[in-house]
């Protein structure tokens, strides 16, 4: 249970998909060498248990080259526990007592939120994101589905023209984590931005009239996630604001931005948990921790 959580906090946080992948793997790893010295609970955990974890790692051969595990692998057990320990204090468990020290100095991923003033610079940024109309119109519209309706990068990807419902001022997200379906609210001016890119955009694009997908490529077949990703980058460039390109800004950091900022226009968190699709308002949470974050880092 634990470790599912956790690996849900991390997504939701917008970390890589590989730490997403691999800390949730090494926390496994610790329980299991838990479980094998009698240890059935967290509360039960010390730093010399952890010690004596690190060292068997340390002493551990490399399955996949000679020699012992590599600093960085090492490394990366230790940010699984780090990240485990916050994961509790976030979750108002009293956590892990424990200090640990890194082998080296690793650079540990940062969550940056967009603020509005940057988001939209963001939109205005795609008048000149490509020498081309019907690009300029998809970089709105993708900024609109990714930031605006705050959906997932592969909810994106798996949009049909007809899930956008103009007449019940609703986009059907039927590819949904767990493929969960429900239904996001457009305001007018989002479903304007749409229905520019579906009229006037996205027929220009190559045996549109073939593809049911709402995002198509030049060669008139659905975008895929690599792509939105590259669009993205494309944009920030546009935007030539070097704050916005130091943020690093992913299209999971566009889902934080309009979470966050709806908790700063107070509405209610259960709302925002239908919104984002989450299936327990746990994970809509974490979105109250990190507003007081920001809010500590403007004081």
């Amino acid at each position: 249970m634990f470790v599912a959580n956790y690996k849900e906090w991390l997504d939701i946080l917008g970390y890589a998909e590989s730490t997403v992948y691999y800390l949730p793997n090494h926390l496994q790893e610790f329980f299991y060498y838990l479980e094998q010295n009698n240890i059935i609970s967290i509360n039960q955990i010390t730093t010399k248990i952890v010690k004596d974890y690190y060292r068997e790692l340390q002493q551990r051969a490399n399955e996949t080259r000679h020699g012992a595990l590599s600093k960085s692998y090492l490394n990366k057990h230790q940010q699984a526990l780090k990240k485990f320990k916050e994961y509790l204090q976030n979750h108002n468990h009293k956590g892990i007592n424990i200090h640990l020290k890194s082998e080296t100095n690793p650079t540990e991923e940062k969550l940056n939120i967009l603020t509005q003033s940057e988001i939209k610079q963001l939109f205005k940024a795609t008048e000149i994101s490509h020498t081309e109309d019907r690009f300029k119109l998809r970089d709105k519209a993708i900024l609109t589905i990714l930031y605006s309706c705050g959906l997932r990068r592969n909810e994106a990807v798996h949009l049909d023209t007809s899930d956008i419902l103009f007449d019940k001022e609703r986009v059907f997200v039927r590819k949904g984590k767990n493929y969960k379906e429900r239904f996001v609210p457009i305001n007018r001016a989002n479903a304007e931005i749409l229905e520019d890119y579906i009229y006037e955009g996205r027929p220009e694009f190559y045996q549109s009239h073939l593809c049911e997908a709402l995002f198509i490529n030049k060669n008139g077949t659905r975008m895929q996630g690599m792509s939105f990703a590259n669009r993205l980058k494309v944009i920030v460039e546009a935007a030539n604001n070097k704050t916005i390109a130091e943020k690093g800004i992913t299209l999971h950091i566009l889902r934080h931005s309009i979470a966050t900022h709806l908790l700063q226009h107070d509405v209610p968190l259960e709302s925002i948990k239908t919104f984002l699709g989450h299936s327990s308002l746990e994970s809509t949470q974490i979105y109250t921790h990190l507003l007081k974050s920001i809010e500590n880092e403007c004081i």
